[in-house]
């Protein structure tokens, strides 16, 4: 459950329900931004039931480099210095927003029929994100 931190209690009484009734077998991953722990730390009947809480960071530079070309084809031959650019300039650590360079930069060389990322293609899948 994604946005976890604007779920109201009859939402969590629901999931605690469904986490509950002994048929479902059920996993749920609640994420959430800024106040999120707070949210579900504020139902004691669902934050008891949570296994594990995690809490999430921005990929620092050298994991960009290290995680990044395992994450999509098009960055497991770019440059290095290609993807710090993409890093410093669009996705700042964030893998959410290097999944979203990562469909505008795929549209970028299938329009352009380039054969791999470099920064002026950059440049315009940078142009795309919201």
């Amino acid at each position: 459950m994604d946005e976890a931190q604007w779920l109201n209690g009859e939402a969590f009484e629901y999931f605690r329900y469904l986490w509950d009734e002994p048929a479902t077998r059920l996993a749920i991953i609640f994420v959430g931004g800024e106040g999120c722990h707070t949210v579900l730390r504020r139902e004691p009947m669902l934050s008891s039931r949570i296994f594990i809480w995690q809490h999430f960071t921005r990929l620092t530079p050298s994991e960009v480099l290290e995680a990044i070309p395992l994450f999509h084809p098009i960055w497991a031959d770019a440059d290095p210095d290609d993807i710090t650019f993409a890093d410093s300039h669009a996705a700042h650590g964030n893998f959410r927003a290097w999944a979203q360079l990562t469909a505008h930069t795929r549209t970028a060389l299938a329009r352009t029929g380039r054969p791999r990322v470099d920064q002026e293609l950059l440049r315009w899948a940078f142009s795309r994100l919201a």
